[in-house]
């Protein structure tokens, strides 16, 4: 990851070069860290709207769970996303796993960091079906049950317009997806389609 690139907005440059000053210090102590760069690219539905979307991304491994940070570029000013672990990076998704916001400053770039597992033993697993909360009935209501899975990995990620309004305002198709967490979210705006589907970008990170 550049960091002259990095340094594209005052407030968010300013938090990325003391996280990765941080994790530079780590690596000068001889701690034992993995780390993988990588990038995401625009999606499909976001090309034409977003042309220069794209984002940066950076994995450490401490031993015990992973830190995940994302640089994003070329969004809207001011607005909300939300970022998810996926089975596949474009549809059909598979499985996916909301794992946080993301906002964007008035320069329409935005950082955010998440600590988790993010590596090659990233999954999802349902031994068998059970009863789940019903708590959002929106335009994709939850489900009352979950399907029965064995385990799936998942080692791609999205972005997504948190609200189809906002994706709407910046000339985008105002579809409206799940992917928020209420369940009322926008397009696909970044993705990691970059990598082949079966090899996304987090299993590099064993």
């Amino acid at each position: 990851m550049n960091t002259r690139v990095l340094a594209t907005s005052r407030g968010v440059a300013v938090t990325v070069a003391a996280l990765l000053l941080t994790t530079a210090s780590a690596f000068a102590k001889g701690q034992h860290h993995k780390r993988i760069d990588f990038d995401m690219v625009v999606s499909a539905g976001a090309a034409t709207c977003l042309p220069h979307a794209h984002a940066e991304v950076r994995v450490v491994d401490d031993g015990t769970a992973q830190d995940l940070y994302i640089l994003a570029r070329g969004l809207p000013a001011k607005t909300d996303f939300d970022f998810f672990v996926l089975q596949t990076p474009k549809a059909p998704f598979g499985m996916s796993w909301y794992q946080a916001d993301v906002e964007t400053d008035e320069y329409g770039n935005a950082f955010q960091h998440v600590r988790g597992i993010f590596n090659i033993e990233t999954f999802t697993v349902a031994p068998n079906a059970a009863p789940a909360p019903l708590v959002f009935s929106g335009p994709f209501p939850d489900a009352s049950v979950n399907p029965p899975t064995n385990p799936l990995q998942m080692y791609h990620l999205g972005l997504w317009f948190n609200s189809f309004t906002d994706a709407q305002n910046a000339g985008c198709p105002a579809t409206v997806t799940p992917f928020n967490g209420e369940h009322d979210a926008g397009i696909q705006v970044l993705n990691t389609s970059n990598f082949p589907e079966d090899a996304g970008p987090l299993r590099q990170l064993k």
